[in-house]
């Protein structure tokens, strides 16, 4: 229904009407310095004083909650206090809890699922040997190397690549045995790491702008950014371990 509401208490929206609780209707852990007049606004005018040649006379409401604050000093109002600064301290870890629980069901279980099918998928069909077979021969050059990071790093190849690792795997495990074997130099080892992984993070990126809590804009614009960034800076990396593989072995 839109109605404005403010929660003194630092919340996140919860409950069956969540869904509807939005930036617009509803603000929460508000204190007395975060409020401000509205422009436009006109201050409530201030009570008129009292002549100092006429006394105050207490009114009852005022000498009530003067017993109640004489009453809450000592042993009374310490425990008060710590009461006070322990419900704090539990509203804190509660509602950590409930955010948590919250991001897990929201968003970290269903990235689970889909990585799930994704590797079903991958495996089931055959794909990823496929494409791992496909470009074997490439494995034991750097030019080679190059063009299984630049392949591993194509934007629309990458989200898929990531959760299956087959390409990783394959090539991975061929290195392994070839390098083993003398067949190809032990120094290619590190930039082979490098190549096979252009893929990394590539299906991560849009669920952790989302547990990040990223603008709209931030993920429209973020997840495609850093995909096509990884065409740079996969071979990249690979040029770099190939030069710090001198020596290294």
């Amino acid at each position: 229904m839109g109605v404005k509401t403010i929660d003194i208490h630092p919340i996140s929206p919860s409950g069956p009407l969540a869904k509807y609780i939005n930036e617009d209707n509803f603000v929460s852990g508000v204190k007395e310095e975060n409020i401000t007049l509205a422009e436009g606004e006109v201050p409530a005018p201030e009570k008129a004083a009292i002549p100092p040649d006429q006394p105050k006379k207490p009114s009852a409401a005022s000498s009530a909650a003067e017993t109640k604050r004489t009453e809450q000093k000592g042993i009374v109002g310490v425990m008060t206090s710590v009461g006070r600064s322990i419900g704090s301290v539990v509203n804190v870890f509660y509602q950590a809890g409930r955010d948590t629980l919250d991001v897990v069901l929201k968003n970290i279980l269903p990235f689970m699922i889909f990585v799930s099918i994704i590797v079903g998928i991958i495996n089931y069909t055959g794909i990823g040997n496929i494409l791992a077979n496909a470009i074997k021969p490439l494995a034991g050059s750097l030019p080679g190397l190059l063009i299984i990071s630049v392949f591993c790093a194509i934007p629309f190849l990458s989200p898929v690549l990531g959760p299956g690792a087959v390409i990783a795997q394959v090539i991975g495990v061929l290195l392994g045995v070839e390098i083993g074997k003398g067949t190809i130099p032990v120094s290619y080892s590190l930039p082979a790491l490098f190549a096979i992984n252009s893929q990394v993070g590539c299906d991560f990126v849009p669920i952790a702008l989302t547990l990040a809590e990223a603008e709209e804009d931030t993920v429209n614009y973020g997840v495609p950014a850093m995909l096509f960034s990884r065409l740079i800076t996969g071979p990249a990396a690979v040029l770099i371990a190939f030069v710090f593989s001198f020596g290294l072995y």
